[in-house]
């Protein structure tokens, strides 16, 4: 009977210390990470696979057009000699093939699962001769975009994407802080435009992996870090007569090629 007892007080004793505030002198006892849930991605690996390639204009292109600046004397007196469009820039013909610029290449599908990491470093697009520069570049979802204005003049951001959530519209004038934003879903492509100069626009590839590239006037693309495996790469240029380009690749290690050619006429 006294043993029962003496349980009872140790009992009532442990209880009461519990709903008190206690201090501890040394370190601190080591606590169970929490169990990762189901809505936690794993992280989706990379590979030492790549497709090289590139991307062409097999015929005669336009040729570019004179952009008329002259309603923003500041834009016209930022160029010593007349602007011109950006819709269509070719590289050096060859054989009658052209290297085609500012083509957007990118795995459109095969990946598996698992989510990649985010890049911490923001993609910087300047509004610099009126102008934004680069014309087509590509993001992660959910990395950080930044417009800059470098012009003494005033400009504005307005995207056009689809996505509402990747939607924004803000004035920026001139010397103003860089307007911060992120696309929060993925979309081939979303085009932003300055309100105050209708000829100035760029395009934002926007996707949930790294897998992706702009072509330079040379033409030529790669797509580094693949896992083994299939995959539809896809090629898309801003004009509308050039519809996008896909191609099948088997990525098995090393480096397979994939090549595109638009040949329609472009306006």
């Amino acid at each position: 009977m006294k043993t029962v007892i003496a349980y009872g007080l140790l009992g009532c004793l442990f209880l009461a210390g519990c709903g008190k505030k206690t201090e501890t002198t040394g370190a601190p006892e080591a606590v169970e990470a929490p169990k990762e849930t189901t809505a936690v991605q794993a992280v989706a690996a990379l590979g030492d696979g790549s497709v090289t390639g590139l991307v062409t204009f097999k015929g005669k292109p336009k040729a570019r057009k004179k952009v008329s600046m002259g309603a923003d004397p500041v834009c016209a007196s930022l160029h010593s000699e007349p602007a011109m469009s950006e819709s269509m820039i070719v590289g050096e013909e060859r054989d009658g093939v052209y290297p085609l610029a500012n083509v957007f290449v990118y795995v459109k599908s095969g990946l598996g699962q698992g989510a990649y990491p985010v890049p911490d470093e923001a993609i910087i697009i300047d509004q610099r001769g009126c102008r934004y520069a680069p014309h087509v570049v590509g993001v992660q979802v959910g990395q950080e975009v930044q417009f800059k204005n470098s012009d003494r003049t005033m400009h504005n951001v307005h995207s056009l994407a689809k996505k509402t959530a990747s939607s924004f519209n803000r004035g920026m004038p001139a010397g103003s802080q860089n307007a911060v934003y992120t696309l929060k879903n993925p979309e081939v492509m979303a085009k932003v435009k300055c309100d105050a100069h209708p000829w100035m626009s760029c395009y934002i590839g926007a996707l949930n992996h790294p897998f992706f590239a702009v072509t330079g006037e040379d033409g030529a693309f790669t797509l580094k870090g693949l896992p083994d495996g299939e995959y539809e790469v896809e090629a898309w240029h801003e004009l509308s007569l050039l519809k996008a380009a896909s191609a099948s690749v088997t990525v098995a290690g090393g480096a397979v090629t994939a090549n595109f050619e638009f040949s329609k006429t472009a306006n």
